[in-house]
């Protein structure tokens, strides 16, 4: 057991790691102090352009599915398994690299859902899209796909670890946008697309 509870604090390290300030520092920009001062995939867009969010959406995603893989790889169960992918997520949303100040957990949240059931995240990844694709607002997409997210996993059959560890994730999705819930329904909220003067 000790071997696993490594594997989740390693994940939290994992998860920790900020891809979008780091990506914004090379450019000589503190992601923290533009836009929604928030270091996600979303801002860097605004901020820095396609090829700087490409960067921070891939290593976003890549430490929540390799935090998954290492639990798997040492034979976690799925109670482990889950662990390690919340502990990725917690990492990305409240990092110890960044005096706990982090993201909102998206793409990590999406990593770990690839790593654990594919199927139910790649549907939801195309939940995203087409939200994005109508309305153009990253937060709303990121919503509706995560709160679908349990019954996709239901419905691809998953276990029932991994449709609660599906919950947990909507409900701190939902936590994490609460500003962007406020903007959405007062219609100020920034659509993908706008971009943001350095």
């Amino acid at each position: 057991m000790s071997g696993f509870i490594l594997i989740v604090i390693i994940a939290y390290l994992l998860g920790s790691i900020p891809f979008g300030m780091i990506t914004a520092t090379q450019r000589g920009v503190d992601i923290r102090k533009y836009g929604s001062g928030n270091i996600g995939t979303t801002n860097v867009l605004r901020t820095l352009g396609a090829k700087a969010a490409v960067i921070t959406l891939i290593g976003d995603i890549l430490k929540g599915t390799l935090a998954v893989f290492i639990m798997k790889g040492f034979q976690g169960t799925e109670i482990w398994i889950a662990l390690a992918g919340l502990a990725a997520i917690i990492g990305h949303n409240w990092p110890v690299f960044l005096k706990f100040k982090g993201g909102k957990g998206v793409a990590t949240s999406f990593g770990v859902f690839l790593g654990i059931w594919p199927s139910a995240a790649l549907a939801g990844a195309g939940i995203w899209l087409t939200v994005v694709g109508i309305w153009r607002y990253s937060s709303l997409g990121a919503l509706v796909s995560f709160l679908c997210l349990p019954f996709l996993i239901y419905k691809f059959n998953g276990p029932d670890t991994y449709i609660g560890l599906s919950v947990l994730v909507a409900i701190l999705i939902v936590y994490r946008h609460r500003d962007n819930i406020k903007r959405l329904w007062q219609g100020t909220e920034s659509k993908i697309g706008q971009k943001i003067k350095v």
